[in-house]
């Protein structure tokens, strides 16, 4: 049986009090806290292996190099892709405006549409919004239902010749959403339309499989999965990945220079100039190791539990609204919400003096909380060393605060 406790004990950070308070850290959504074992691979790294990789022939490069590599195997065998279809990049961001700059500028032309939702993270909609004013194309919108669904009818709607991409998330970081990516990837397909999927929300909370998924390009961070900061992934199918020109310039992505011109190496070593993230992509490897031996489908069923106990828990907070769906089984580990005639900081601040950690504000999706007339939402967002009680504190904090703040 998943214990939260227990494995709770394997994150050093997680024993720390806040104001004299237990800490409870219900801001996953943000970055998730790391466990021993990530801790110690970066450590053990820089202790031992650290040196410049593909370059040295001495012992440590060899031996930096083969962990950088492994690596990227682990990452590829964790998302069922080839080690060759794997970028290292810094993040989520970075690697969703490489398909922006790499992709889209080969690709899209003047009058085209981009397909993406109003709830996506500004990262999966600056990049596009962008990209359709440098070459004249048409970021189109698809709904989303009251409920906090894609309106799959709208989205079949706008589905023609002129749509050449579909950007949108594996999971809301706002209303927890869990999207359809399998049934969009085949009607984009049918259409010849690719698939860009932002997996920041998504990676750490479901078993994703590239293949079966049928995406063109998916991306993810490091960070949300346990992993260091400033590591990410982004996959791109390879006959894909093969078309496509260097987005950036320097040592390591090159086969020949001459004064007069430059070639450049295979994919993915074109796509990362410069010395890598080394250490990071290594405690990545590490952080898919933990959760590989927990279990990506024990980790959604605990998150499933989690957000069955605390949705009847908030929904009877009275002047609380939840946003997005109210099934459990359609969203993610996160639940944001808004309570009337409170400000969001103001909530999260009061909840802060009893160690608890949400996150407030607009939480990168500006439009969205616009469009639903909301200034600054509430988001606690949970993982595998939450439990039932840390909602239940979550749950007593929010009505001390109300109390506070209305008094």
């Amino acid at each position: 049986m998943f214990n939260a406790k227990a494995i709770k004990k394997d994150f050093p950070i997680l024993s720390r009090k806040i104001g004299g308070e237990e800490l409870v850290y219900l801001d996953n959504g943000a970055t998730t806290q790391k466990p021993k074992k990530v801790i110690d691979s970066l450590v053990s790294y820089y202790e031992n292996n650290n040196a410049n990789v593909h370059r040295g022939v001495h012992t440590l490069s060899e031996e930096a190099t083969n962990m950088y590599e492994h690596a990227r195997k682990q990452v590829a065998d964790f998302i069922n892709a080839l080690p060759s279809e794997i970028i290292f990049t810094s993040g989520t961001t970075e690697s969703l405006n490489i398909v922006a700059y790499a992709w889209a500028e080969k690709n899209i032309k003047k009058g085209d549409v981009i397909l993406a939702t109003i709830s996506e993270h500004h990262s999966n909609f600056i990049p596009w919004q962008m990209c359709a004013k440098r070459v004249g194309a048409v970021l189109e919108l698809v709904n989303i239902t009251e409920d906090g669904l894609l309106d799959m009818a709208d989205l079949k709607s706008k589905l023609n010749s002129n749509v050449k991409l579909i950007a949108i998330s594996h999971a809301s970081n706002v209303l927890g959403t869990i999207f359809p990516i399998k049934e969009i990837c085949k009607l984009a397909k049918q259409h010849d339309i690719k698939v860009s999927v932002d997996g920041a929300q998504g990676i750490p909370h479901l078993k994703v499989d590239v293949k079966s998924l049928g995406c063109d390009f998916y991306s993810f961070s490091g960070h949300k999965m346990l992993g260091p900061t400033g590591i990410g992934v982004l996959f791109i199918k390879k006959d894909i990945l093969e078309t496509l020109e260097p987005y950036k310039y320097g040592g390591g992505m090159i086969e020949k220079v001459s004064v007069d011109e430059s070639s450049w190496t295979i994919a993915p070593e074109r796509f990362e100039a410069g010395t890598p993230n080394v250490a990071d992509a290594i405690g990545l490897g590490s952080a898919i190791e933990y959760l590989e031996s927990i279990g990506l489908d024990v980790i959604r069923n605990h998150e499933i539990d989690l957000i069955e106990h605390a949705l009847p828990k908030l929904s009877g907070i009275s002047g609380l609204k939840i946003m997005g769906p109210l099934n459990s089984k359609d969203r993610s580990g996160l639940i944001a919400f808004s309570i009337e005639g409170l400000h969001g900081h103001d909530v999260a601040a009061v909840l802060n003096t009893k160690g608890i950690a949400v996150r407030s504000g607009h939480h990168c999706t500006m439009p969205l909380h616009k469009k639903m007339n909301i200034a600054a939402s509430i988001r606690a967002s949970f993982y595998i060393y939450n439990s039932t009680e840390d909602i239940d504190t979550l749950v007593d904090g929010i009505e001390y605060a109300i109390n506070i703040l209305r008094s």
